[in-house]
């Protein structure tokens, strides 16, 4: 769903701009309607997504930098996506419940056994109680089988999803590794500094026994920030 791509371009537009038409919003560059790779006019469901859209072209200087341009990325991705693929990324993104970072814990040392269990015990007793879904919980890596009432639960709540709300929440669910972490912070149970805190559990154990170093840290810095803006997505998508 990711599409680091870089273009050539002259820029040919002085201004942009985001009018409600027929159907939503749609982005123009000065008269022209922005269009995606297969070109369909992009046209979104609310003027707050439509804005940052047109905010991104906007800052366009000479190239085209996709992989910074995040809500250009959704958009494009909801509006040239098949209609199987819906299900497709349904798929994908409830089989992120059969592994979920919160049900697989640290052996030894006992600190990050407790550590684990402070932080994400909670957020499987949400999910249980809200979302009718509750999780097994095992010790190491080895992969166990979850309730299957439990998995259909969490994926009818991926199924509440249109597919441009989808776009952003995969970004939510693939960064965190966690479709609870996704979901918590989708229905504002949690928000997306908590929920990428929560996610970062056994990385912040790892920091404060060995320390970090530059290259990890602006990796880190980019996933936070790209995990807060399929947040606001979300937000500016929502109905």
């Amino acid at each position: 769903m990711a599409l680091n791509m870089v273009f050539e371009v002259k820029r040919f537009w002085d201004g942009t701009s985001a009018p409600q038409v027929e159907g939503g919003f749609a982005v123009m560059l000065d008269q022209r309607p922005l269009k995606t790779p297969l070109k369909n006019p992009v046209i979104v469901p609310s003027q707050g997504f439509a804005d940052q859209i047109a905010l991104e072209w906007a800052a366009v200087d000479s190239k085209i930098l996709k992989h910074l341009m995040p809500f250009t990325r959704f958009a494009e991705a909801a509006i040239d996506a098949a209609s199987s693929e819906y299900q497709e990324i349904v798929d994908n993104l409830t089989s992120y419940g059969e592994t979920d970072l919160l049900c697989y814990r640290a052996e030894t040392p006992v600190e990050l056994v407790a550590r684990q269990a402070k932080n994400w015990d909670p957020l499987l007793a949400w999910a249980a109680h809200n979302l009718a879904a509750p999780l097994s919980v095992t010790h190491g890596v080895i992969a166990i089988p979850q309730p299957r009432g439990s998995l259909q639960k969490l994926r009818e709540c991926v199924e509440q999803f249109d597919l441009f709300q989808l776009t952003a929440f995969y970004d939510l669910v693939k960064i965190s590794g966690s479709l609870v972490i996704a979901l918590a912070v989708s229905r504002n149970h949690i928000d997306a500094a908590t929920g990428w805190q929560l996610s970062r559990v056994d990385d912040a154990w790892q920091i404060e026994q060995w320390g970090t170093d530059d290259e990890a840290q602006v990796l880190a810095d980019s996933r936070q920030q790209n995990f807060e803006t399929a947040d606001l997505a979300l937000k500016l998508l929502a109905k």
